[in-house]
């Protein structure tokens, strides 16, 4: 599958990103009920002024890579906290299962196998993507809500197109993506291919990004720092213009919501997105820079064994 014909059209309603639903219809009520009972509710975490997102360093590696960051049972946990509202009468993630198929590894540095399972549920397929693919559950957490208000607002269209992928702005989306695993596993499978292979229109250094699909809405040179900004780029090709900078909720005719609205989810769900773990005087691999952890170091390796000459 070429990567290149991947481009991931922008939230557009900013509001439904953002913003729980304040009223539920009657099928809603079992959910909010079962919600109390299960997980203690999400707490909203302040969001900082959008006056301080940084469009060159939109999240920092370690959070953007960490996979183990959050448990099978964490992942459980926050879908039952969040205030649910469906819609079509689908289920709420913290309900949805799925039956999904094996998907091979990929190749050194990229996807490890994913091995499917019967009616798996929602959070045991973000774990296990984001254990595959090395991406952090939370960066696919917020990637569910920014691209389709899945966790707040789910919808049946929102499960085909769960992450946006192959979902262009410029056609309707590619149908044999669609269904939550095939969305979940192409979007970090997308962001593994963006990293192994960084050669691309988005990438670390002083980079032009438009602030709207439509180019006569203009651009400006942005100095990404890190590979984790750059695939988001790569994956949303926008940055908010000063409108949406202003008036993050409104913007106007000419802003795209879509990286401010992970900033701003990271920030509401997670705290500060650019945080690492470890202090500045460790090694720059310690925090997943470009993706990776610390080489092992040779000397610790193994010895192989010279091959005979019958091998």
């Amino acid at each position: 599958m070429s990567s290149a014909k991947v481009v991931v059209r922008v939230a557009a309603a900013v509001l439904a990103v953002l913003t729980f639903a304040a009223c539920a219809g009657p099928s809603d009520a079992p959910r909010a009920a079962a919600t109390a009972s299960a997980a203690a509710p999400v707490t909203d975490l302040p969001i900082p002024p959008a006056t301080e997102f940084d469009p060159g360093r939109i999240v920092s590696d370690d959070s953007f890579y960490d996979s183990g960051a959050m448990s099978e049972t964490q992942i459980q946990a926050f879908f039952e906290g969040v205030d649910c509202r469906p819609v079509d009468r689908v289920p709420c993630l913290a309900d949805f299962k799925q039956s999904t198929t094996t998907q091979a590894a990929v190749a050194p540095g990229h996807c490890a196998e994913y091995r499917g399972g019967i009616r798996e549920r929602a959070s045991r397929i973000v774990f296990k993507v984001a254990a595959a693919c090395g991406v952090s559950p939370k960066t696919l957490i917020v990637l569910l809500q920014k691209e389709q208000s899945l966790l707040t607002r789910p919808s049946e269209s929102g499960y085909l197109r769960a992450t946006g992928y192959g979902c262009p702005d410029t056609a309707d989306c590619d149908t044999k993506y669609f269904g939550f695993f095939n969305q979940v596993y192409n979007a970090a499978w997308q962001f593994r291919q963006y990293t192994e292979a960084p050669d691309r229109a988005y990438r670390v250094g002083a980079v032009d990004v438009q602030f709207h699909p439509d180019a006569a809405c203009g651009a400006s040179p942005v100095a990404i720092s890190n590979q984790a900004t750059a695939n988001l780029y790569n994956y949303t090709p926008y940055q908010p213009n000063p409108a949406a900078v202003a008036d993050p909720e409104v913007g106007d005719a000419c802003s795209a919501f879509g990286n401010l609205n992970f900033w701003r989810l990271w920030n509401r769900w997670f705290g500060d997105p650019e945080a690492e773990r470890y202090p500045g005087f460790l090694p720059p691999c310690s925090r997943l820079v470009g993706g990776h952890t610390c080489p092992i170091p040779e000397a610790t390796l193994p010895a192989i064994p010279p091959k005979s000459v019958a091998e």
